[in-house]
């Protein structure tokens, strides 16, 4: 937090001097990092429990070098008396003559004269003369830190301030409200170095794309194998396996449980009065019912409902297309998931017919990127957007007012909010924007995009946020080969370990929960302004145990980094080849079976500029920074406890274990599945 430092110097009440002066031995270290260094004057003073120094410079205009990039310093600093125990530091840094520059400090480490050593985590952007707070490293609950009750009052008071609630879109989450991109807090923004990147890597694309010619381009595709110019040096080994395989009914049933999109599939027990498929259709050869393999648990169904009913895009002023449909699959006795039959559109009828493998080749083949092109727009607004990106705005901006920096969950949750809401403010502004990226490719982006947003946020339930509870209710405890589950209940499992021993070691019992009021305060934010209330999404209003406080914390951690990662580091892998997930699709679904052939096929898919729009757009959300940080990592050292560095180190050596394990599964694999890998699983939801 931050205060005027007239306000802050003027009002402080001092002790008064009785004998000796005493001296506090003060080290700052300041950070290795781009741009990290200042040569401002920097000020200190004390707080303790029986009192506070006088502000002091710790730098002047001979001792210039200081506070540069790396430097880590040692200062006397005075005081009249003992002040009692260290429980807060105010650090600021007036302008330089008329010159003003950004710093970044680590730490600031005091020895008091009674021999004890006080650690203050700081680890943020100082970019202005304010006056900054910092507390203590030891974590503490409000009522464990009876000292600093006003402390902790004036903290938040200021947080409010900085981190305001703003309603975006009547019926979606709420977001951080933010004038423009730099009037986001400094503490929660991008580094120098991502901001760099991220602009290289937007603006080489499209600079690739403009010398290919294709990213202004309105003409259709005459062959499939030219959409290979595009990006012809952007492949990866799944791209490149679903270039090769995208036709194939394997594989298609594959992506319903490994793809972007693991989130879809369910067991079938009955068909669904809409999509009326008969054994003659599926299984008019035998050996197999539809009503013997759903009691056997082989039937799964994937049904787009959410999209039924929306307006497709009109892009360069030319309608496009979208369907809303249902999929049925078996799972055979060699183990693959193959479709059975796919019905475009919702409501049954003569001009929907049931399309199934027996078709002629294109009939079949266009039945499946249909499905294929739902699932990209379903994937990207509900799936991606809202279930990742938003959800973790909530849980930061919730966090950031209602947690003070010594609460042990703030300390807990701070790595999982990092460059969260400047990577959704950019999404907000250039991506689903009226005008926005989103809208120039995707069937989704039109008018409709908030309706669609609106509807998955209705439908979202904190259970099918807990991974072991939405596997279990989808019914795939036992389908095999499905690694998104394997990899991600694994994770899961680690994560709930690592915070029930974390927040047990602060919380004795349920009483403690029950009366954290900055913890009931954070709770109640999310469910007000996460879920907008709504009691039927199952989320929590408040705690009243500890092993409530263990499940909420373990899914918003899962969420911002392993989820995150499930459902967008493979973007680029299974969208990059633009047939195997369109964007969009240029002309409606087939209304009759016997009217599609390859050409109407390349004339359906999106043309030359919106696929390239769209694999630029996938390339960039794919590619991780140079600075990201792996899930586990804890670069800025928040916790100075004992335990729970020690909590920190075993959390990270089962996340090893588990990287070692799926790199050891996936070496026989044709299509390896690593984005539950931790090594690979960002902290945050950054990118």
């Amino acid at each position: 937090m931050s205060h005027s430092p007239k306000d802050s110097w003027s009002n402080r009440i001092l002790p008064l001097s009785s004998g000796k002066m005493v001296d506090f031995e003060v080290t700052v270290f300041t950070a290795n990092i781009d741009y990290a260094g200042t040569l401002n004057n920097v000020y200190i003073e004390l707080v303790g429990t029986d009192g506070n120094s006088e502000r002091e410079l710790l730098m002047d205009y001979l001792r210039t070098w200081n506070f540069i990039r790396g430097a880590v310093s040692s200062f006397t600093v005075p005081c009249p008396v003992s002040i009692g125990k260290l429980i807060q530091i105010k650090l600021d840094k007036p302008r330089f003559l008329f010159f003003e520059d950004n710093w970044f400090p680590k730490k600031v480490e005091v020895k008091s004269p009674e021999g004890d050593t006080y650690n203050f985590p700081i680890y943020r952007w100082i970019n202005d003369s304010e006056v900054h707070c910092f507390r203590e490293g030891t974590a503490l609950t409000a009522c464990k830190d009876p000292h600093s009750k006003t402390i902790r009052e004036q903290e938040i008071k200021q947080r409010e301030s900085d981190y305001c609630w703003h309603d975006h879109a009547e019926g979606l989450p709420h977001c951080m409200k933010a004038d423009s991109l730099f009037s986001l807090p400094s503490a929660l923004r991008f580094s120098y170095t991502k901001d760099i990147e991220l602009a290289f890597t937007l603006g080489t694309g499209l600079i690739e794309l403009k010398l290919e010619g294709v990213a202004d381009s309105v003409d259709d595709w005459t062959k499939i194998d030219d959409i290979k110019t595009v990006f012809p040096c952007r492949s990866t080994q799944i791209y490149d396996y679903a270039e090769e395989h995208w036709k194939e009914d394997a594989f298609f049933g594959y992506q319903f449980l490994n793809g972007v999109n693991p989130m879809l599939i369910r067991r079938c027990s009955t068909l669904p009065k809409n999509f009326p498929v008969t054994d003659e259709m599926v299984f008019s050869r035998g050996p197999y019912t539809l009503a013997e393999e759903m009691k056997k648990g082989n039937i799964f169904l994937c049904d787009f409902k959410l999209l039924d009913g929306l307006k497709a895009n009109i892009i360069k002023e030319k309608q496009q297309y979208m369907t809303a449909p249902l999929v049925l699959l078996h799972k055979t006795p060699d183990d693959k998931l193959m479709p059975l039959a796919i019905q475009l559109k919702q409501t049954p009828g003569e001009d929907n017919p049931i399309f199934l493998p027996t078709d002629s080749e294109y009939d079949w083949l266009m039945a499946k990127i249909f499905v294929r092109s739902a699932d990209f727009n379903l994937h990207q607004l509900n799936v991606h957007l809202l279930r990742t990106h938003l959800l973790a705005e909530v849980f930061t901006v919730s966090l950031m007012r209602n947690i003070p920096m010594v609460h042990p969950l703030h300390k807990l949750l701070l790595a999982h909010t990092w460059d969260t809401l400047e990577i959704n403010y950019l999404a907000r502004n250039q991506l689903i924007s009226k005008n926005g990226t989103y809208t120039e490719f995707a069937a989704a982006g039109g008018e409709d995009m908030m309706k669609l947003l609106k509807r998955s946020l209705s439908s979202l339930t904190y259970s099918s946020l807990c991974i072991p509870e939405d596997i279990t209710e989808r019914g795939l405890q036992t389908v095999p080969n499905f690694y998104y589950r394997d990899d991600g209940l694994e994770l899961w499992g680690i994560i709930q370990r690592f915070v029930e021993r974390m927040l047990k070691f602060y919380y004795n019992n349920d009483a403690e929960v029950k009366k954290d009021s900055e913890l009931q305060k954070w709770i109640s934010d999310i469910f007000k302004h996460g879920f907008l209330s709504k009691v039927s999404s199952g989320i929590p209003q408040r705690f009243t145990t500890v092993e409530e406080l263990v499940k909420f914390v373990t899914m918003v951690i899962f969420t911002c980094s392993g989820q995150h990662s499930a459902v967008n580091s493979g973007q680029y892998d299974y969208g990059g080849w633009m047939p195997n997930s369109p964007s969009t699709m240029q002309r409606p679904p087939p209304t009759r079976k016997g009217k599609t052939n390859q050409d109407t096929m390349l004339q359906t898919l999106p043309n030359k500029g919106v696929t390239a729009n769209a694999m630029a757009a996938l390339w960039l959300l794919s590619k991780s920074s140079s600075d990201y940080v792996p899930l586990g990592q804890y670069p800025e050292a928040h916790f100075n406890e004992t335990n729970p560095c020690e909590l920190i180190k075993h959390f990270q050596g089962m996340l090893q274990a588990l990287s070692a394990n799926i790199k050891i599964r996936n070496l026989p694999l044709k299509v390896p599945y690593t984005y539950m890998d931790p090594e690979k699983v960002e902290n945050s939801v950054a990118i």
